[in-house]
């Protein structure tokens, strides 16, 4: 897919859903909602926004009434006053209440929203099931060798496009074959966008904390080749003895799996929810 091609397909899984405005401190953040049936509410990660989520949307959509908010301060919410993770944790909850003041939802979080994910379910109390895909917080090491380079040094748009594929590579993507116009046109809407800090928050706070206050079952699952964790220690931690948690390993993912992989994902995705 080229970047005309992507840009075109990102606004036609727009206009096949909602765009609704949630008021929060003064401003709104956005929501948007697909499909129908039980809810299915999916938290982007850092630097990212609902597109994280633009290869997964049709198929859980399906049969999920998917949502899909920019939180605060990212995407198109970035007005919303909030900067810090307690800020966070505590609009989302705040919205979730306010969206689904007696409904059972489904939660999933991708990295940065992994961890924002399980702090939002041990204080919102009717999360039926959670899904964590490459969650931040997580205490392991990091795989990363080569650092980002810096976008917004970019002199021209080619420069932008060079400096954004290299990126994707090093720290989004395991196969650079799947670095194509709709990977970098959602990376790059993405990161524009992004004004919370979120980087300082997914290293000091641990998901593990948030873990062992939720009674809900809970799918982990990681990239084979995230950079961001080794999802080979990291998951025995996390799992523990719980027999509510699965933790699973998916072969040749990235960090942004359920881009890479998105078929093996919704597969798997829906196969946990329905269950």
């Amino acid at each position: 897919m080229n970047l005309d091609e992507a840009a075109r397909y990102i606004e036609e899984i727009a206009k096949s859903g909602e765009l609704i405005q949630i008021p929060y401190m003064g401003s709104n953040v956005a929501w948007r909602r697909f499909g129908q049936g039980r809810p299915l509410v999916m938290l982007h990660g850092g630097h990212g926004s609902w597109l994280h989520w633009i290869r997964n949307i049709q198929e859980l959509s399906r049969t999920h009434e998917v949502w899909l908010p920019d939180m605060p301060g990212f995407g198109d919410s970035t007005d919303v006053p909030v900067r810090n993770m307690d800020a966070l944790i505590q609009s989302m909850a705040a919205m979730l209440e306010q969206l689904f003041p007696t409904q059972d939802i489904d939660l999933i979080g991708f990295s940065f929203g992994g961890l924002t994910a399980a702090n939002v379910a041990a204080r919102f109390p009717r999360v039926r099931k959670l899904a964590l895909l490459g969650t931040a917080g997580h205490g392991g090491p990091r795989r990363q060798t080569v650092p980002l380079a810096n976008w917004r040094d970019s002199g021209s748009i080619e420069a932008l496009h060079a400096t954004m594929r290299s990126n994707l590579a090093i720290h989004m993507l395991a196969d650079p074959a799947v670095i194509d116009g709709l990977a970098l046109t959602a990376h790059i809407r993405s990161c524009e966008k992004t004004q919370f800090r979120s980087k300082p928050v997914s290293q000091n706070w641990k998901v593990a904390d948030a873990l062992s206050r939720i009674q809900a079952p809970v799918l982990m699952l990681y990239g084979e080749h995230d950079v961001t964790a080794d999802p080979g220690l990291v998951l025995p931690v996390l799992v523990g003895d719980s027999d509510a948690r699965v933790g699973e390993i998916l072969p040749g993912g990235g960090h942004w799996v359920q881009f890479e992989l998105a078929d093996a994902v919704n597969a798997r995705l829906l196969r946990w929810l329905d269950s």
